[in-house]
């Protein structure tokens, strides 16, 4: 059974609400003051909305709150009962030195709906819906490359592979250089940049690499909503990190995992944009209040819909 449609316009408050407080914050090199805003106003908003929600992809663990943690109950409790993962500031080195395509997102599905991803890395690979079906994480970049670019029906040569910019990345970005394809190295916000690979308006392909797994959880989310495609596998950093996953359900750690195990059923996303990007304008502040940039989308309808709104200080005081 789909989700009420009207949730997602409830949700993309809460994004905009975060969005508002961390961007005040935008450039002054404090990641944790500009995170923790961002947490406190999407925390205000999602418990004024009539669901029975529970976080699975969050800031941290019980022991880490005032984050939004895993397993917290948001809502007033008295609506449906939601899964949800969010990430309040995703990409809070980039909202603290003022760099590009900070983000507040939230997706939710129903019971069951998301992989109960704990905090360690991700390999993953994203296209938009030209290439769907095209990517097997098993096949490693070069093989993937020359299938998506069958699929998309251009040389490897014009497209265009986004990786984080990371020492990890080393091998990965020689092998996709020898393949010809071209590279955009960004400094973080993996989320927007698999978003990316699903719009006609921006020239990235595929988002290869190794990021956070509860991003990816939330990236595939949105993927799902395009009609986009994602794989992933866990890549714990140690053993403590490889047991959490074990105890969180993940019987096999090293498992391909597709774009419906890690995000199933009825998907909403929404997104908000906190500083200047590719996918999102970032907030901007008039006098009397700010404009913001926001994406809503629904996987039951595939329908995407762009906000931007303009919040008057006056009568929608902080």
């Amino acid at each position: 059974m789909a989700m009420d449609r009207n949730l997602a316009l409830e949700l993309v408050r809460a994004t905009e609400a975060a969005a508002l407080e961390c961007a005040r914050l935008m450039g002054r090199g404090d990641e944790t003051a500009a995170d923790q805003a961002a947490v406190d106003a999407m925390r205000i908003a999602l418990n004024r909305i009539d669901m029975d929600g529970t976080i699975v992809i969050g800031e941290g663990e019980r022991d880490e709150a005032p984050m939004l943690y895993i397993g917290e109950k948001v809502g007033t409790g008295k609506g449906p009962r939601i899964e949800i993962a969010l990430d309040p500031l995703e990409g809070t080195t980039l909202c603290a030195t003022g760099g590009q395509n900070a983000l507040s997102v939230i997706a939710a599905a129903e019971e069951g709906g998301f992989l109960h991803a704990p905090d360690t890395y991700m390999e993953k690979i994203a296209v938009g819906p030209a290439a769907r079906g095209a990517i097997d994480i098993d096949l490693g970049p070069t093989q993937n490359l020359k299938n998506i670019s069958k699929a998309m029906g251009v040389p490897v040569q014009d497209l265009t592979v986004v990786i984080l910019d990371r020492p990890r990345h080393e091998k990965l970005i020689d092998e996709v250089r020898k393949s010809g394809a071209r590279i955009k190295l960004i400094k973080d916000g993996d989320v927007s940049a698999a978003i990316a690979t699903c719009s006609r308006e921006h020239q990235v392909d595929v988002l290869m690499g190794i990021g956070g797994a509860p991003e990816g959880v939330i990236a595939a989310a949105a993927l799902r909503c395009q009609g986009g495609d994602f794989q992933g596998r866990l890549k714990p950093r140690n053993q403590g990190e490889a047991d959490r996953a074990r105890s969180m359900g993940i019987k096999d750690v090293d498992a391909k995992l597709t774009i419906t195990e890690l995000a199933s059923g009825d998907v909403l996303f929404a997104g908000t944009g906190v500083t200047e990007g590719d996918f999102l304008k970032g907030v901007r502040f008039r006098a009397e209040g700010a404009l913001t940039h926001s994406v809503v989308m629904r996987s039951h309808s595939m329908t995407t819909r762009w906000i931007e709104a303009e919040h008057n200080f006056r009568f929608k005081p902080r």
